[in-house]
């Protein structure tokens, strides 16, 4: 059995004791084959000392018994690590940021306590998946919709508290902005509510975000400073209709205002879906289609289209372009998509093509007109959490096909913030290609798009292959951490990363001498004296533990 660092043997023999009895003998696991599950799918390290491995892990199924297994973990200064449903692949997965951590696994805390129609908002424990807060709401015959990542197996609460994103409107896409009140076990033990639930017996816990006084909800994501055992999310009122439609552009000159219209369209709220800008010329989909893309293989290219694209440098050459409007590929296509009722989302559509229209050369054409909610047995047609619809389908980007015939071993998400503008995304290609290229990684070998999931800036979500080889891992590791630096030295970081790549990612964002790490630390020392909550997460370790981690 692997000791926590710097725990006596005997005194970790009494925490897992104790932790039997709070939560039953059952719910502690110590064995290596239960242990294995809480190991990182797609570690970088794999077949290497470095791996991240837990000594034990522990679930309890209530509020009470979370906080009994802090408090036991304070009197041994036994080290934890709180994962939601440990299903967060690409990112870390179930595995702590230090090995010899107890898992703290809240998957048996799976209540959906609150559903409400008429204000539209759900509240929920860490163990409620995606699925499962989706089949209730349909068991119930809600009307409301969830907003789901790819895939959709993971925690409702776990995906908010690392920051991820969704499909449907701007208002839900951003998962921890559109959450509404938090219940928190601080390391001490004690709970906390926070926002309008800090008042006994709240009325409007998950209808008002930021009670009175400072607003403390931020410092629970991505952090090590509470555990989660609730939390308040607004769900999406089910439209009434539907209208897909695309605006393709000849030019590549052409990307710069067509963001700058697709960012006044958004943030004026006269689009109201996803936004996903593909390049059929450079070969490259929308995002909500790759899961397509994989199944069914990329679109035809002729042999003259393939040899123009291998020549291209940052997605473009005369050649190409003159191609492309030689044979009617567009250089960018922005799909759009409206959701409401059908006389307004009909006239947002009219307002959309009069404004991209002022750019030469720009064509309309409407994909989807429906009305909601559509026949469930079409649903494979689209992509589901484009209509708040969980779904694996995503893990099609890791499958054996003729088009991937030797798939990784699984892959790390490189996933930075650029401005939302078309300069950025030809500058961001410029750069990380250049880089990439330079470091040997399979990344920006030829023109990436950037996901819309966020208003108001763009973020690459790109995979860095996991394999079978050591050698071949930590040369890719290197050259992840390195293109993070380059990042960095662009104005650019990224929004969430793996345990592995936390320090880089946190030495990047380094104003006045690292203030908001310092910061981050000074918290730490005051809620945590310990140092017993997920230490190491994203970078933040505690006093005894600093400058040893890393």
């Amino acid at each position: 059995m692997r000791i926590p660092p710097g725990v006596d043997k005997k005194d970790f023999a009494s925490a897992l004791a104790e932790f039997a009895q709070a939560v039953g003998e059952t719910w502690v696991f110590t064995s290596d084959e239960d242990l294995d599950l809480y190991r990182d799918a797609y570690s970088p390290f794999l077949h290497e000392a470095e791996e991240r491995i837990a000594s034990a892990a522990v679930a309890p199924a209530s509020t009470d018994q979370v906080q009994q297994i802090v408090r036991i973990a304070n009197r041994y200064r036994v080290p934890l690590y709180a994962i939601s449903t440990g299903k967060n692949l690409g990112y870390g997965g179930s595995a702590p940021a230090m090995s010899g951590c107890v898992v703290v696994d809240l998957k048996r805390m799976n209540r959906i306590i609150d559903v409400n129609e008429a204000n539209a908002f759900a509240l929920v424990e860490p163990g409620v998946s995606y699925f499962d807060l989706y089949h209730y709401i349909q068991e119930h015959k809600l009307k409301v919709w969830i907003d789901c990542p790819d895939p959709g197996w993971g925690s409702v609460v776990g995906n908010a508290i690392d920051r991820g994103g969704g499909y449907t409107s701007a208002s839900y896409r951003n998962h921890f902005d559109s959450h509404c009140g938090m219940e928190v076990v601080l390391p001490s033990g004690e709970l906390l509510r926070t926002g309008m639930g800090a008042i006994p017996n709240a009325k409007t816990w998950q209808q008002y975000k930021s009670g009175c006084g400072p607003w403390i909800d931020g410092i629970f994501s991505q952090s090590n400073f509470g555990i989660v055992t609730k939390m308040g999310f607004w769900l999406m009122p089910q439209p009434e209709a539907y209208l897909r439609c695309t605006v393709s552009v000849p030019r590549y000159d052409d990307l710069m205002p067509l963001v700058e219209t697709l960012n006044y369209l958004e943030n004026a709220r006269i689009t109201s879906g996803f936004p996903d800008i593909a390049s059929p010329l450079n070969g490259y989909p929308p995002t909500g289609q790759v899961q397509l893309w994989n199944e069914t293989g990329p679109p035809n290219m002729t042999d003259e289209h393939r040899r123009l694209l291998a020549g291209a440098k940052v997605g473009y050459s005369p050649e190409l372009e003159a191609y492309g409007i030689r044979s009617g590929v567009p250089y960018w296509e922005l799909w759009l998509s409206f959701y409401g009722p059908m006389e307004v989302i009909d006239a947002q559509w009219k307002a959309t093509q009069r404004r991209f229209s002022t750019i030469d050369g720009a064509k309309f054409r409407v994909v989807d007109r429906m009305e909601l909610p559509f026949d469930p047995a079409k649903t494979e047609d689209y992509h589901e959490p484009e209509f708040g619809i969980p779904s694996l389908r995503a893990f099609s980007i890791g499958a054996r096909t003729p088009w991937n015939p030797t798939p990784s071993k699984g892959h790390m998400w490189f996933s930075p913030i650029i401005p939302r503008t078309g300069e950025a995304i030809i500058e961001a290609n410029r750069v990380f290609a250049e880089a990439a290229r330079d470091l040997g990684m399979p990344l920006f070998r030829s023109f990436a798009m950037p996901a819309c999931f966020w208003e108001r800036s763009f973020i690459f979500i790109l995979a860095t292959p996991v394999t079978e080889d050591p050698e071949t891992n930590k040369r890719y590791r290197e050259g992840f951490k390195k293109l993070i630096e380059v990042g960095g030295q662009h104005g650019w970081g990224e929004y969430r990363t793996a345990p592995a790549f936390q320090k880089s990612v946190m030495d990047v964002y380094s104003f006045n001498d690292h203030a908001l790490r310092r910061f981050h630390e000074t918290l730490k020392d005051a809620i945590d004296p310990n140092g017993i909550l997920s230490p190491g997460r994203y970078a933040i370790w505690p006093k005894h533990l600093r400058g040893i981690q890393s």
